[in-house]
């Protein structure tokens, strides 16, 4: 039988290339298309032998093609790869459409939320597999380093994903892409104001929520995160069965201590005040504490007991551009995360001080988007608190908006400074470069940080690193 045809349009993608991947593995036959940059995904896709064509062009659609799909990146709807296909009476699909169909033939376990969706959702996928449950998942990274390519085709009945707030399609549908999902078990570690494009204000986005959760199953589980006050403000309108983690004595599931040392943050769970125990985890940070609480107790819905997932824990190292350590000589550290929300940056950052309480911390920070650098500029002013030197790049646009002159790196640098004054604005990469041959020095932690294309900047760093730390081993 001959294998059904599928076609990405926006291929190199995090979320698409999981896709691809999950598609692959079912037994599809995968063509894709993008842009040539650069991106993290270019390796996982090349390896897994799935044909990139350069460009957008109608010539890369034929009626060969029994699907495709769209992310909302590159036009959505309206690329004209998508156009080529309607005319050709090809069926079509974005990206969270497709997600949702390929949900509904498995018990979903969906991570919804903010902030830490790909952390979740990967230490809910490596606990599950490493229980030997085989789950299928679909997660927006390129790499999750215990699992390998972030999409999985499983033999076994669950399918866990990132339940993404966005637009289905910027451009033609604003349907928000996790309302197409309807999961048996729906973890959702936060609500913040973001999307400025998408949502006005908190309210919509409290809303969209709302619906995501009505429209589970009636035996649908939702896992929430206490400590956040806008989910807080929800539980008395959730006709869901609820159970809360947090660090809040009021939790179903409390942290009730922590520490970190040598590379290993340790929480202390309690359950409606029973002790469980201590467990493990390798990634830094209050908030991953949280993540992998969440993580545990969907784990432990589905039949895996809490001895187990503390065994499982321990395989669990991280996803690529979540806090993802690049490089190391003679005490200089170079680390790469994906934060790009001020909530995100400060988690980080927080983190960094907490696991290298005694290196200076540098980081290099491109800002996301104009909407978004213009709409949180005064939480993106104050979010620098622990780094000891922010070099500020320009903003990376989105592909889907438009220039603003009302908003720069220049005007975000001046207003970090009124609260810290230890930020650096480079319109130049060879600029910064040239700053940070004379700046850095022996026990520094460098963190690149941003949701654009910051983490091509690697080799020059990586180079600077060489030189200075033969410097220090000259002297």
């Amino acid at each position: 039988m001959e294998k059904k045809k599928v076609f990405l349009v926006g291929i190199k993608g995090v979320a698409m290339t999981a896709m691809a991947i999950y598609l692959k593995q079912e037994g599809y036959d995968v063509t894709g298309s993008d842009v040539s940059d650069i991106f993290p995904t270019d390796e996982i896709l090349k390896s897994n032998n799935i044909r990139i064509k350069p460009g957008f062009k109608p010539s890369n659609i034929n009626k060969n093609y029994n699907l495709v799909i769209a992310t909302g990146a590159h036009g959505g709807m309206t690329n004209i790869e998508m156009i080529t296909a309607k005319k050709l009476g090809i069926p079509v699909l974005m990206h969270g459409q497709m997600l949702g169909q390929l949900m509904s033939d498995k018990e979903g376990i969906s991570v919804a939320g903010c902030h830490g969706k790909t952390t979740t959702s990967a230490l809910v996928a490596s606990i599950l597999t490493h229980a030997n449950y085989d789950p299928s998942y679909a997660i927006g990274s390129a790499m999750i380093n215990d699992l390998g390519p972030a999409g999985h085709f499983g033999k076994g009945q669950f399918f866990i994903a990132e339940a993404d707030e966005y637009m289905t399609c910027p451009q033609t549908c604003p349907t928000p892409r996790f309302l197409w999902q309807k999961p048996k078990i729906l973890i959702l570690t936060n609500i913040d104001y973001d999307h400025p494009d998408a949502y006005k204000n908190i309210d919509q986005i409290k809303m969209a929520y709302i619906k995501l959760i009505a429209q589970m199953p009636s035996d649908g589980i939702v896992i929430v995160n206490k400590d956040n006050r806008y989910i807080s403000e929800l539980l008395p309108i959730i006709d869901k069965k609820i159970i809360t983690y947090g660090f809040s004595p009021k939790a179903d599931y409390r942290i009730d201590d922590y520490y970190f040392g040598n590379g290993i943050s340790i929480m202390k769970v309690c359950h409606e005040n029973i002790m469980l125990g201590e467990y493990p985890i390798y990634i830094p940070g209050k908030h991953n504490l949280l993540n992998a609480l969440a993580a545990g107790i969907a784990a432990n819905i589905v039949g895996i007991s809490w001895d187990k997932i503390s065994k499982c824990y321990r395989f669990y190292k991280g996803t690529k551009r979540r806090f993802e350590y690049i490089y190391k000589k003679e005490g200089i550290m170079l680390y790469d995360d994906y934060a790009h929300h001020p909530e995100e940056i400060n988690a980080t950052l927080s983190s960094v001080k907490e696991w290298f309480p005694k290196k200076r911390i540098i980081v290099i920070f491109q800002p996301h988007t104009y909407s978004r650098t213009k709409a949180l500029l005064s939480e993106f002013s104050r979010c620098f608190k622990n780094a000891d030197m922010s070099l500020i790049t320009d903003i990376y646009p989105s592909a889907r908006e438009r220039f603003d002159s009302s908003i720069s790196s220049k005007i975000l640098t001046i207003e970090i400074n009124k609260y810290k004054n230890n930020s650096y604005y480079f319109g130049k990469k060879e600029h910064l470069i040239d700053f940070l041959k004379d700046e850095i020095r022996n026990n520094d932690f460098i963190l690149t940080m941003g949701a654009g294309n910051i983490y091509l900047w690697h080799p020059e760093i990586v180079k600077i690193i060489n030189d200075v730390s033969k410097r220090i081993t000259i002297n």
